[in-house]
């Protein structure tokens, strides 16, 4: 699915921050044009859920442990906190592992990116 976008080419519009940031992350494969259209396609993008805002919260800009963010979230089921929480915004690279050559290290740890 995609997000479209249809600019009338004979509207007046300024070239701002939007247009350079857009072909910084996705390029000049996202635009077409036209004789009288500018066409922008942009992939969806994952939605972040309740429990990953949730999570990023937490965390602030500290490295933490998964029961050290746990305890913050005041959870209790591993199981469910790992794939409602821990998973998705380690998928989406929102935070990332302290030690990734060694998932299952009982020192590992997890930051946020940015």
């Amino acid at each position: 699915m995609c997000t479209l976008l249809f600019l009338y080419k004979q509207t007046k519009f300024d070239l701002g921050s939007g247009i350079p940031r857009i072909l910084e992350v996705y390029g000049k494969k996202c635009f077409s044009f036209s004789e009288n259209f500018l066409r922008m396609i942009l992939p969806n993008t994952p939605q972040v859920t309740d429990q990953v805002r949730k999570l990023l919260i937490a965390m602030d800009s500290n490295s933490l442990s998964a029961a050290e963010i746990m305890t913050k979230l005041k959870l209790n089921h591993r199981p469910s906190f790992r794939e409602s929480y821990l998973k998705p915004a380690l998928e989406l690279k929102l935070i990332e592992m302290t030690i990734p050559d060694k998932p299952n290290s009982s020192l590992q740890k997890y930051r946020r990116v940015g």
